[in-house]
């Protein structure tokens, strides 16, 4: 798994994918479920975009 993480691709993967799930669930479905449900998708698209971040200073 943090082979996984390490790789660049499936970091974007996860920071663009949860991003977009995030945006269209808060629309798309009415009340604290969609509400939750972006929240979620939110943090781990945020988490996702530090690790790329923490990724680009150790470039060598």
């Amino acid at each position: 798994m943090k082979s996984l993480l390490a790789n660049k691709p499936a970091l974007w993967f996860l920071f663009l994918f949860n991003l977009v799930v995030a945006l269209l669930a808060s629309v798309a479905v009415d009340g604290a479920q969609g509400v939750m449900t972006g929240v979620g998708m939110g943090v781990v698209s945020v988490g996702a975009g530090v690790a790329l971040l923490a990724g680009r200073g150790q470039r060598a």
